[in-house]
């Protein structure tokens, strides 16, 4: 039975992650990186593409435990089930890996006598490959070409094979308790070393708690401010800094459509976003680290800057399809890689100059190269901007000259201009960011602005808004009180408005984006609505929108990319960086007008 996005939870161990279902059932869990192949791959097909579930027998299949929660600033998961026999807790995580990942769920009595089943059902590549299971050293391994997978209890309990599946059923009372470890390695190495669960528990609460605890925001929306940063904490691939746009591919924005892309991946446009939620609440290792990774993915020729790369910084993301998945609740095709990565769409050179001059405005230690490289930007920028280009929204349409690209071509040479005049010593022609600056300045008033409507359109030329001219006040376009910006926050409202929240764009009639179907509210420019409802001077509504967002987010305070208020569903990949990102900067914004 498919569950809603909303019903599940993340774990994670920083270099990957899994969605448990409140039926107990782990349904998606790439091995070993976020962008690696499936080997529980139901979320997008069926049980058969692979799942493991733990339950009490008794459960009915798609019974939902009766509460779940994390530990207080973690990303461990305990979830409840009570029952007529008694209660039992599973808490599930994965530790934070020396060697190998490890998936670890541990089963503990509370009351009664509770009888438990695992069901594990692997499926390697994206749920097409059947593993061979055998016996090994009293544990279950199953391999098939590249991967391998140990799987093991302490204490062991009564194991067998049933329907190409390794199933487990014991019975626990008040205090007993039960471990599962299931370890990934390659196949062609020797089995890595075993980890005590138990121990590995208690340092995993340990290191979340500290980690968390580092969090310096105080104010009204505390909780969910720490369970967002937790979140992009989880999403966060250490060994490069890099910083996924979402656990999942291909889940839909709109159930049924066709709208379902491939988020395992680094978008260049969540810097700035991304590094302003770090910097403000004190977690400036991140931030550094996310930097690093920035720098080091945009180095080279400014011609070939991409709009994504892959976690460590890869380029080629090809996308493909993968045609023996039915996709969630039939949203077809299903879909591996963003084909989006060959597109055009010069916002990016302003977000990545925005973000390195955010960096160094706030004190965190220059990078000497860094500036030379922003330099080459800005000459690329400087014989390009006037191009049209794919924007913001990565449409699979022609291309056009959108609003949203221009003002991010002015924040480029803004930010340039602002670094000289505070370092006159740095090299760099002042004068001619300055020049390009007002030339940008000025076409985007003259061709984005319908002043018969008083709002900036999506491209120049067309009757579409979009609400990526939200951030207009933000980046420093124009001041919040300028007439132009507040009757574009009122146009955005009312036309891009659904019950409350905001659309990116219109998708009806012929949509700019070449593609058939409908989407959901999306959650992150409803958060920028919030923002410049906040800057043009209606706190009080700013505030009420903010919490109705807030009222979005599942049981454990997750966010997808988006939501349908009339079915009250949650969209598109889960969870979504940009949607936790624009809750801790509009969180912070708020906080900003309190004080």
């Amino acid at each position: 039975m498919t569950q809603p996005i909303e019903d599940y939870a993340l774990i994670g161990d920083l270099m990957t992650s899994a969605l448990v279902g409140r039926d107990g059932s782990i349904d998606w869990l790439c091995l070993p990186r976020f962008d690696s192949a499936a080997c529980f791959a139901a979320l997008l097909g069926d049980r058969e593409n692979g799942h493991w579930t733990i339950a009490p027998a008794g459960a009915a299949d798609g019974e939902r435990c009766t509460r779940r929660a994390y530990a207080d600033g973690s990303l461990v998961l305990e979830s409840f089930w009570e029952t007529g026999e008694g209660t039992v807790k599973v808490t599930d995580f994965m530790p934070q890996r020396d060697t190998a990942p490890d998936v670890m769920r541990v089963v503990e009595g509370i009351s009664g006598h509770v009888t438990v089943r695992s069901t594990l059902r692997l499926r390697f590549d994206y749920g097409h490959v059947v593993p061979w299971v055998r016996r090994s050293e009293g544990d279950r391994v199953a391999v098939a070409g590249p991967d391998s997978v140990w799987f093991r209890s302490e204490p062991a309990v009564r194991t067998w094979g049933e329907a190409n599946s390794t199933r487990s059923e014991f019975t626990v009372g008040p205090g007993e308790k039960v471990a599962f470890v299931l370890t990934w390695h390659p196949s062609h190495e020797p089995r890595p070393a075993r980890v005590d669960p138990y121990e590995a528990l208690e340092q995993s609460l340990a290191d979340w708690r500290d980690w968390s605890a580092q969090c310096g925001y105080r104010g009204p929306y505390e909780e969910a401010v720490t369970r967002s940063l937790i979140t992009l904490k989880a999403l966060t691939y250490a060994p490069t800094g890099g910083i996924a746009a979402a656990a999942t591919t291909s889940l839909p924005e709109e159930l049924g459509g066709v709208r379902n892309w491939d988020y395992r991946y680094c978008w260049l446009r969540d810097a700035t976003l991304t590094l302003g939620a770090l910097l403000s609440t004190g977690f400036r290792d991140e931030a550094r680290a996310w930097r690093g990774w920035l720098l080091r993915a945009v180095a080279g020729d400014p011609a070939d800057l991409q709009i994504m790369y892959g976690i460590g910084g890869e380029r080629r993301i090809p996308e493909t399809e993968l045609p023996w998945l039915r996709g969630y609740e039939g949203s077809a095709p299903v879909r591996v890689g963003n084909a989006a990565v060959d597109q055009l769409q010069l916002d990016v050179y302003g977000e990545v100059l925005d973000s390195l001059y955010l960096a160094r405005s706030t004190g965190l230690a220059s990078e000497r190269h860094a500036w030379k490289i922003q330099l080459a930007l800005l000459d690329f920028l400087e014989d390009n901007w006037r191009r049209p280009d794919e924007g913001l929204w990565e449409v699979r349409g022609p291309r056009r000259h959108f609003t949203h690209s221009k003002v991010m071509a002015w924040v480029a040479a803004d930010r340039a201009v602002r670094t000289l005049e505070a370092a006159p010593h740095m090299p760099g022609d002042v004068e001619r960011w300055r020049t390009m600056r007002e030339e940008v300045h000025r076409d985007v008033c003259e061709h984005g602005y319908d002043p018969v409507r008083g709002t900036f359109t999506q491209y120049y030329g067309s009757r579409e808004l979009d609400a990526a001219t939200l951030l207009i006040p933000r980046v420093g376009f124009l001041p919040p009180d300028d007439p132009r910006v507040i009757g574009t926050v009122d146009a955005v409202r009312a036309e891009l408005g659904s019950s409350g929240l905001v659309r990116r764009y219109s998708t009806e009639g012929p949509s700019v984006d070449g593609l058939p179907g409908d989407e959901g509210a999306f959650l992150a420019c409803s958060f920028w609505l919030a923002d410049a409802l906040h800057l043009t001077g209606r706190t009080k509504e700013a505030r009420a929108l903010f919490e109705r967002l807030l009222d979005v987010r599942n049981d454990v305070g997750l966010l997808a990319e988006e939501y349908d208020p009339a079915s009250g569903r949650q969209l598109g990949n889960f969870p979504q960086a940009f949607s936790h990102i624009g809750l801790v900067n509009t969180a912070l914004t708020l906080g900003a007008g309190d004080a």
